[in-house]
């Protein structure tokens, strides 16, 4: 009685391989081992991509200063200068690469160098508030030729005289402008300011008037890092210290009063005239 109850158990057996059919799987199962491994290859697969693009996008995130050799940082260098609008600072140029800012200046200042040597039409300067290629100045007439078909947009003499002054006695107001050049300059100060070389910079203590300095914008055309590069004035030329004190003499004469009066920052005379002399207006038309 045995026996036929261990009959079944065959046919458990015989379910085994049925069983065994997922066993059979189990070589499946070692084929799914295999497929496990395949799809942890596959698992690999889909984490490879994005371990082959990761370094591949970010190998410039992780660049330091061993891995950019020179030739690199150089290269790098001119891809950004070449893109830049406004002059970048060379701190910015060094977290843009991942290099130490140090690295970035000696490289900035021997690129610079070797243009200047070879009489590249390439300049690159440190202006304004930081570093930007420039068309050589030697080679302008090609540049407008080009771009302007030889029309010049420039200031007129009148607008670079006030501009001359406010740059060598800024913060200066418009009344101290006027009784410099002794013309009313309202008009040109207003078109300065529209060019963006001048703008407001505060108030004078004394009079309250506005008073007008030179900008960022200014340094960069004429490729000054600051205003201790202007150069000194013509020898021949009184200081403008000198200038002051004489303006201060003259305001101080009752037969001078009158029109220091008028060279205020005020609208001008009553009838519309120029408050001193010719109007600037005038000059920029003449010129």
């Amino acid at each position: 009685m045995t026996e036929p109850h261990d009959a079944p158990a065959p046919e458990r057996a015989a379910d085994d391989p049925g069983h065994d059919d997922p066993g059979h799987d189990d070589p499946g199962h070692d084929g799914r081992g295999h497929g496990d491994q395949g799809h942890g290859d596959q698992g690999h697969g889909d984490h490879t991509p994005e371990a082959t693009s990761e370094p591949g996008q970010g190998a410039l995130d992780v660049a330091t200063d061993e891995t950019v050799d020179d030739a690199e940082l150089r290269s790098a260098l001119e891809a950004l200068l070449l893109v830049v609008d406004t002059p970048v600072t060379s701190d910015e140029l060094a977290n843009a690469i991942g290099v130490d800012a140090l690295r970035v200046r000696e490289m900035l200042n021997e690129m610079s160098a070797e243009l200047t040597s070879a009489h590249s039409g390439i300049d690159l300067r440190f202006a304004g508030d930081g570093w930007r290629y420039y068309t050589r100045a030697d080679y302008a007439p090609y540049v407008e030729r080009l771009l302007l078909d030889g029309a010049r947009s420039k200031l007129t003499r009148a607008a670079l005289e006030t501009l001359a002054v406010i740059a060598y006695r800024q913060p200066v107001s418009r009344a101290r402008v006027s009784a410099i050049r002794g013309v009313n300059v309202d008009g040109v100060i207003r078109t300065l300011v529209a060019r963006g070389l001048i703008n407001e910079v505060g108030t004078d203590p004394q009079t309250t008037a506005t008073t007008y300095g030179t900008t960022e914008l200014f340094l960069e055309r004429l490729g000054l890092a600051s205003l201790e590069e202007l150069p000194d004035l013509a020898p021949l030329l009184p200081d403008v210290d000198l200038i002051d004190d004489l303006d201060e003499e003259l305001n101080s004469d009752p037969r001078f009063a009158k029109l220091a009066g008028k060279a205020s920052d005020s609208e001008g005379a009553p009838d519309g005239t120029s408050p001193i002399g010719v109007a600037d207006d005038d000059l920029e038309n003449q010129d």
